[in-house]
């Protein structure tokens, strides 16, 4: 194993491994997207629909009705959010 010492703000040395099995570190996924989004088995992005919040007295019972359940996005839109998701 080759070891490379490396001078700490604390004084002494941390060494570090350069061995070849070294691997790269995880990515992380963003938390907003992984509460936002989901990724079907066929790899397509699904939300939940919007304006089902609040303020529903003001809507009508058909836009009402069509805000239920999920949507899958529109293929622009899950390419960004697939790079948020890595692992998805």
């Amino acid at each position: 194993m080759n070891f490379q010492g490396m001078p700490s703000r604390r004084g002494g040395f941390r060494f570090h491994c350069l061995c070849k099995d070294r691997k790269m570190p995880k990515m992380k996924t963003k938390a907003s997207a992984k509460k936002r989004f989901r990724l079907t088995a066929s790899g397509k992005v699904r939300h939940n629909v919007a304006n089902k919040r609040h303020l529903l007295t003001a809507k009508s019972t058909k836009m009402k009705r069509q805000a239920r359940g999920t949507e899958i996005l529109c293929d622009a839109d899950a390419r960004i959010v697939k790079k948020f998701l890595p692992y998805g």
